[in-house]
């Protein structure tokens, strides 16, 4: 059966991602919006570079609250050590999901490969209930991770469910993403096209590599688009793109943002930081 012209989603706000740096001078480029507009997604770091003088400084110990993280590793790794006792690596294709809960104290320290570094970082936002649950985090294996195969496409599962139009379908092994997040990482060949079934609420899709059309906008290196309400995306890339997908049901909620804390209120990030300072933060 044809698709309805209403029911095919299409851009209706491209962020460009800016230059930016964080922890010990890495440099990065940032996509955010603590104002609600990509909820329950709060901001998209991409560290990107084959310059070793970008990268190798990391992220020495910081804190967190109220937030979950999702890393996602191109080229290179990253390790990563927490105030709980955890230590472990990522690499190419892997991922780490952490949730922050009531207050983790970790560091992310860069690994590279013959290509450098490329890794991004994506902040969900909690709800209310969760921003004071206990932290923990999971590593998943690019082994771990389903693909699903077109025409000239690919896509990887990293958490949530993905369906083509044709069908077929699959689950990342990240069910737990804020409860209510979806991430997968799409690649088109040179004339690679492919049309997916997602009715998200929040529908974001992030080109890192090439440019591709939505719906016969195109969209370059760089930017995100936020996609409109409906039931279809149409992809296509006459010269071979790659890009993040993220699917998520917002929130609705207020929000409150002071560097690594996310909370509902300024009393609440008071509050937090009151804690951070006197050691009580992940007690």
């Amino acid at each position: 059966m044809p698709t309805s012209a209403s029911s095919q989603r299409h851009v209706t706000r491209l962020l460009e991602s800016l230059p930016s740096q964080d922890g010990d001078g890495v440099k990065i480029r940032r996509i955010h919006d603590f104002g609600g507009g990509l909820d329950p997604f709060l901001m998209l770091d991409e560290l990107g570079s084959d310059q070793p003088d970008d990268y190798i400084g990391g992220f020495p110990p910081h804190p967190h609250r109220g937030i979950q993280t999702l890393t996602y590793v191109i080229h290179g790794g990253l390790t990563h050590e927490d105030h709980m006792g955890h230590a472990s690596t990522i690499n190419a294709g892997d991922a780490q999901w952490m949730h922050t809960g009531r207050g983790i104290i970790h560091s992310e320290m860069p690994l590279t490969d013959s290509q450098g570094l490329h890794a991004f970082q994506l902040w969900l936002n909690l709800p209310a209930k969760d921003k004071l649950s206990p932290a923990t985090y999971r590593n998943v294996r690019r082994h771990e991770m389903p693909t699903l195969t077109s025409k000239g496409a690919r896509l990887i599962a990293l958490g949530g469910s993905w369906q083509f139009k044709d069908g077929t379908s699959v689950s990342g092994p990240l069910e737990a993403l804020a409860g209510t997040g979806a991430v997968a990482h799409v690649t088109l060949d040179e004339g690679g096209a492919l049309s997916l079934v997602n009715s998200a609420p929040t529908l974001l899709l992030y080109v890192f590599d090439g440019e591709l059309s939505i719906a016969g906008q195109d969209i370059g290196q760089g930017r995100l688009a936020k996609l409109s309400e409906g039931q279809e995306v149409s992809l296509s890339s006459p010269t071979g793109a790659q890009a993040l997908i993220l699917a998520g049901t917002p929130h609705q909620e207020p929000i409150a943002h002071y560097g690594p804390f996310v909370m509902n209120t300024r009393d609440e990030l008071e509050q937090t930081l009151t804690e951070y300072r006197n050691g009580t933060l992940t007690d």
